[in-house]
């Protein structure tokens, strides 16, 4: 018998697709099945041919970032038994995001004036032609946007399976990652970045601090708790099995991220390449601070500090990228470097929760770190642009905006934790969230692909 948590959880999800009116989304899949490309300009902008190419290598960046920076990142870290299985997951949010988010995901994203969700206007792509461009960015095909925004919603849904690596079913994974799309990624995507609340009021969050790294984040700490620990986590060693592979991701990661923050400039201009120094100067410091703690207290520093270290900076300068000067990236590094250390550390083992690969503890404290530092850091100098004096942070004498981020930051982390147990209540209905115990000792790999890497 469903609880009455269940019935509520179904309640929710279907009051949410009432609400984006399956009228309008029947009115677009209509007119895109019976007419060919609109060719009419829709954001009043002007295609710009250096524009279109930064924005399609910056495209294809952040989508080598989940295929294969992020597969190889995470595959490195777990056992043996696990790495195929943790390949997978990183390939299945690709091609099953992809997918949801061309037919009706962009549309509720990014298209209309919503507070809280937009509209079904572009479903399955309807009304974009050749010359069309997007109100948010109005130099590169509407298409093109579609397509970069599309990787940022891969690479969420696929940083979340860190947490739970090595123990749930893939089947569950499947339909967590479409559940989780719709509840948790879209609204807070449509807050942000698609003319909701939080854009209304001011949050700045150049690459996704809020929308990427804090979902992620509090998404797998939800995950890890509700799923519970690894059979033998505390006790038994579960070193990863090729540290190699995890070098060669994060040096993907790393240069993929050149496109995840330059390219939310979205045009080929100076605060891309401003946005891309920070970014790989925060990675620096991070890297370097991460490892000398570790160094300094364990008499050694490891490979797997050194990459973490690295990932914590890129996660935490991600919001504030955009806004801040370049030695900015570097303070951002090291306070990163050494609270996401702590994090990963200490806390993860002195309150017992098994988040397999620190997902919360690199990129969903990194988020909350970066979006409150971009309210400290953020300076005119940068974001100033014609016809607008550009936003100033703390350091500039405005504390206000370090209010606004700090909204920002408390309502991703309401609505990631109740989304997520919503998400996770439903696939659970469905199917069980986690491997059996045999299983779980034999490896995924086998037990739920039937491969395994050559002995």
């Amino acid at each position: 018998m469903q609880s009455s948590f269940a019935r509520a959880a179904i309640t929710f999800v279907g009051a949410r697709i009432t609400r984006v009116g399956w009228d309008r989304f029947g009115a677009a899949l209509a007119a895109t099945l019976a007419a060919g490309p609109a060719l009419a300009q829709d954001g009043g902008g002007k295609i710009d041919a250096a524009d279109t190419a930064f924005m399609i290598a910056a495209t294809a960046l952040v989508l080598m970032m989940t295929l294969p920076g992020l597969a190889l990142f995470y595959s490195g870290m777990v056992r043996k038994k696990n790495v195929l299985a943790t390949m997978a997951q990183s390939l299945i949010a690709t091609a099953l995001v992809s997918l949801l988010w061309i037919g009706v995901a962009y549309s509720l994203a990014f298209s209309g004036d919503g507070a809280f969700i937009g509209d079904a206007s572009r479903s399955l792509l309807a009304g974009i032609g050749l010359d069309t461009v997007s109100p948010s960015a109005k130099t590169i095909p509407e298409v093109l946007y579609m397509l970069y925004e599309m990787t940022f919603a891969v690479i969420t849904c696929a940083l979340v399976a860190g947490s739970v690596a090595e123990r749930m079913k893939f089947s569950a994974f499947m339909l967590f990652c479409t559940l989780w799309l719709f509840i948790v990624y879209v609204p807070s995507a449509h807050w942000v970045w698609g003319g909701g609340f939080l854009q209304k009021m001011g949050l700045l969050d150049f690459a996704g601090g809020t929308v990427v790294h804090i979902n992620a984040g509090i998404a797998g700490l939800v995950c890890a708790l509700v799923l519970g620990s690894r059979v033998g986590f505390g006790r038994e060693n579960l070193s990863p099995f090729d540290l190699s592979l995890a070098v060669v991701g994060t040096g993907l990661l790393w240069v993929g991220w050149f496109g995840f923050n330059g390219g939310s400039a979205l045009a080929a201009n100076s605060r891309a390449v401003f946005a891309i120094v920070a970014t790989h100067l925060a990675a620096c410091a991070g890297a370097l601070v991460w490892s000398g703690l570790e160094w300094f207290q364990r008499g050694k520093p490891s490979v797997l500090g050194v990459i973490s270290g690295a990932v914590a900076g890129l996660g935490t300068i991600t919001p504030a990228s955009g806004y801040v000067l370049p030695w900015h990236g570097v303070v951002i590094g090291i306070i990163a470097g050494g609270v996401c250390y702590w994090f990963c550390t200490v806390a993860k083992y002195k309150f017992r929760y098994d988040d397999t690969l620190d997902v919360f503890g690199v990129h969903g404290v990194g988020g909350i770190m970066g979006t409150l530092l971009a309210g400290v850091f953020a300076t005119r100098a940068i974001t100033a642009s014609e016809g607008d004096p550009g936003v100033a942070g703390l350091l500039e004498g405005d504390p206000h905006q370090l209010y606004v981020q700090a909204i920002g930051v408390l309502v991703t982390i309401v609505w990631g934790v109740i989304g997520t147990l919503v998400t996770l209540k439903i696939v659970s209905m469905i199917t069980p969230l986690r491997v059996a115990y045999d299983d779980e000792r034999e490896g995924l790999d086998i037990a739920l692909h039937g491969e395994a890497l050559h002995q």
